[in-house]
């Protein structure tokens, strides 16, 4: 997996949203790890071997976070240490449905994607943002000639299907998994079902996340919907990464496809029960979670 990690400074319990000239005061903080970091611990718990290339400098953030992430056992062979301050902070302001977030980050070239894939083979290579251009084609190329499956997020990132290079990068992507905020700004299309059908004509699997109301997903021209388990949502920071996660961990373990969104479902469920990540779950929290599932996976045509 390769991507940077984030210090959130989550404000939660606002009364009111937070407007220039006025000052809110939140019920609750908390100084989480978040970013790539949250997939990364949250497929270390449910038992895979995890090489995340991400960097960190001498600055307080960045002695945070990895202080959090060798807690975690995750292993350090893909870090990179620099003697200089490399901070990634997210301010976010945590609401019951949804989250408003600000982002502060120092630049760093990161390594190769190419060389890292040729270094550690893996089974999956992990993008939890979108990534487009000649260089990130080439190395998904490289990929699939290793037989390593290719597993994207989104996040906001910058561009639709009309960007140069962005649409066929997405044709060497195996998995897509945007929110559908992310899907209809994407594709520039107005429903869930439009942005659904744009991008299956480039992705081999797509699946879109709901929120509480759970994923729809198209893998090989099937469509599958599944609902969401109720919940009180204390935080919804990080609960897409853990949807990731739990998609492919079941990915990885060799479950059908209903079972894989069932198990992303469940994670991302678990994953708002707390303030950041820190609710992600370990193998036995997860069976508890997925006997929440309300319903069966629906195979439509």
């Amino acid at each position: 997996m390769a991507g940077p990690w984030f210090a959130d400074m989550i404000f939660r319990g606002l009364s009111r949203p937070s407007l220039p000239g006025a000052e809110v005061f939140a019920e609750e903080f908390r100084l989480s790890p978040g970013g790539a970091f949250t997939l990364a611990m949250a497929l270390h718990r449910l038992g895979h071997d995890v090489v995340w290339s991400t960097d960190f400098g001498n600055d307080l953030f960045s002695q945070h976070v990895l202080s959090v992430a060798r807690a975690e056992g995750l292993s350090e062979i893909g870090f990179r240490h620099h003697h200089s301050p490399l901070r990634s902070i997210t301010v976010v302001l945590s609401y019951p449905s949804d989250r408003a977030m600000t982002t502060y980050q120092d630049k760093i070239s990161p390594p190769s994607l190419a060389t890292l894939l040729s270094r550690h083979r893996p089974r999956m290579l992990l993008l939890p943002a979108l990534q487009y251009g000649r260089d990130i084609q080439a190395a998904l190329c490289l990929a699939h000639e290793l037989g390593t499956q290719v597993f994207m997020d989104c996040q906001d990132i910058p561009g639709t299907l009309e960007t140069p290079l962005l649409r066929d990068t997405l044709r060497h992507v195996d998995f897509f998994a945007p929110n559908a905020d992310e899907a209809l700004r994407l594709t520039g299309t107005t429903t869930v079902d439009g942005a659904l059908d744009a991008l299956a004509d480039l992705v081999d699997t797509v699946i879109i996340k709901r929120g509480s109301a759970g994923a729809t997903a198209v893998q090989r021209g099937q469509r599958y919907d599944i609902a969401g388990i109720p919940v009180m949502a204390l935080d919804t920071t990080g609960a897409g990464d853990c949807f990731n996660a739990g998609f492919i961990h079941a990915q990885l373990t060799g479950h059908d496809f209903p079972g894989c969104l069932a198990t992303a479902v469940a994670c991302g469920a678990a994953a708002v029960t707390d303030l950041g990540c820190s609710a992600a779950p370990n193998l036995v929290e997860l069976q508890r979670w997925m006997s929440r599932i309300p319903i069966q996976v629906a195979e439509l045509d």
